[in-house]
């Protein structure tokens, strides 16, 4: 039975109203009804027509608004969209309840399949990087190259800092914890996220820290809130446990698309000693790795994640920006060898390796 013919029961009719969510300037957003799922879809105006599609997929707990600083960096590079995850953001829960990498990755598949806008650019952070990496694997003629930043690929040993992330899988532990935080400000949940997720949260705007205490109060009232971050935290628990074909790193080794890797050195959820074995894994990698940055790399070096992208498609052969294939604007990144030889820029390590190197 192919995804389109799945029974869909309208989940937004059961859905409390709550605050409308953040818009940035020049951004948009619409609501994609699709069998079983409702997602809502950000995105900015392309830069210039005939730019290749590219889409966003966030991690645990986020949203499409993680995106946003990288989105802007590449309008004039790629014609950018970013999902909600079901559950997420501003999209409602899924009808079945599938919180799964393999739910997720469905919900993307279905999106994809549905806007007929595939090939594209495929970016992920996160959970987002685990469930792209499914796709990537199962569904190739969607994907162009595949972006992941601090991809929640399996780990033996998990950072002590991850565990409390990893226990929301356990039943029980999310209601304790919501007994334990009842008397938690707004302020004092992002102060907390901050810490967790950037290598440096004092790099986070006056602003912007308004804007994420606004989007954490909106959250906090809606009532699915903690059964989607419980359920996706033990999606992520259980593709750990997977073996033999499904298994994630199985599945990286599968994936076909030239693909870009982002590991931050104080990333306290995704241990950085990950980036090496990932950049082996994927059959033709490129490494970047940012020794200041945390967990959302996108959010904290935007302009350095995009300049490797520009490089990532320079490489193919595409245009940027409007320059010559293979002068991207600024580029000094990675040189392509099959030995990996990196280059260093501005506390940044980057490096490439081709398939077999």
């Amino acid at each position: 039975m192919s995804s389109t013919e799945l029974p869909s029961v309208p989940a937004t009719t059961v859905l409390p109203k709550v605050a409308p969510v953040r818009v940035a300037e020049g951004e948009r957003l619409r609501s994609v009804g699709l069998p079983g799922i409702t997602l809502t879809v950000r995105s900015r105006p392309p830069g210039r027509e005939g730019l290749p599609p590219a889409l966003y997929v966030h991690g645990l707990g986020g949203s499409s608004q993680n995106w946003s600083a990288l989105m802007q960096e590449l309008e004039g590079v790629v014609d950018g969209e970013a999902l909600d995850l079901p559950g997420f953001g501003d999209s409602p829960p899924p009808d079945d309840g599938d919180y799964s990498i393999t739910g997720h990755a469905r919900s993307v598949i279905r999106f994809l399949d549905a806007s007929g806008r595939g090939p594209v650019h495929l970016l992920g952070n996160s959970l987002g990087g685990a469930v792209t990496t499914r796709v990537a694997a199962l569904r190739p003629d969607l994907v162009r190259t595949l972006t992941l930043v601090s991809p929640a690929l399996p780990e033996i040993l998990v950072q002590r800092s991850a565990v409390p992330t990893a226990l929301l899988a356990l039943p029980g532990v999310a209601g304790l914890f919501t007994r334990f935080t009842a008397g938690w400000t707004a302020e004092e949940r992002v102060r907390g996220v901050l810490a967790l997720c950037y290598g440096d949260p004092g790099r986070v705007s006056p602003e912007a820290f308004r804007n994420a205490v606004e989007e954490m109060e909106r959250r906090m009232q809606l009532p699915y809130l903690w059964d989607a971050m419980t359920r996706s935290a033990r999606g992520i628990v259980n593709a750990y446990t997977l073996g033999g074909q499904h298994g994630l790193w199985r599945q990286a080794e599968r994936v076909l698309a030239p693909t870009l890797l982002v590991y931050g050195g104080r990333d306290q959820l995704v241990g950085f000693r990950m980036a090496r074995k990932a950049a082996r894994a994927f059959r033709d990698s490129r490494l970047l790795t940012l020794p200041e940055a945390g967990h959302v790399a996108m959010m904290e070096y935007p302009e350095t994640v995009a300049r490797a992208f520009r490089e990532l498609l320079a490489e193919r052969g595409e245009s940027v920006g409007g320059h010559p294939p293979g002068k991207p604007a600024g580029a000094r990144g990675a040189s392509r060898s099959g030995h990996g030889t990196a280059a260093r820029d501005g506390g940044t390590t980057s490096e490439s390796q081709s398939a077999g190197s």
